[in-house]
């Protein structure tokens, strides 16, 4: 079953996070992921919510995501995205709806 990073993040350092974009593509597609969602138009269309920069980031099941989320590669380039920008990122397991 897919499984999928959702992330809505606030750039505070974009040179900075230059870096961390840099590095990260190679590292995602090394543990089956590939991005569906990477910046663009943001527009709230309910709630309070804030409209960040969105990512969105599919895996093949959620061991590839944990594992490309908890990888050393991937631990350190986090710490280069924390230094340079804030917010939120969530795993969320797919399920299709039954038909």
């Amino acid at each position: 079953m897919a499984a999928y990073i959702y992330g809505n993040i606030e750039i505070h350092d974009p040179a900075l996070y230059e870096t961390y974009r840099a590095q990260v593509p190679a590292m995602i597609a090394a543990h089956g992921g590939r991005y569906l969602v990477r910046g663009g138009a943001v527009e709230v269309l309910e709630g309070e919510g804030k409209a960040l920069r969105q990512v969105i980031l599919e895996f093949p099941t959620m061991a590839q995501l944990k594992a490309f989320y908890f990888s050393p590669e991937y631990t350190a380039a986090k710490a280069i995205r924390q230094r340079a920008a804030t917010g939120t990122l969530v795993a969320i397991e797919g399920v299709l709806p039954a038909v």
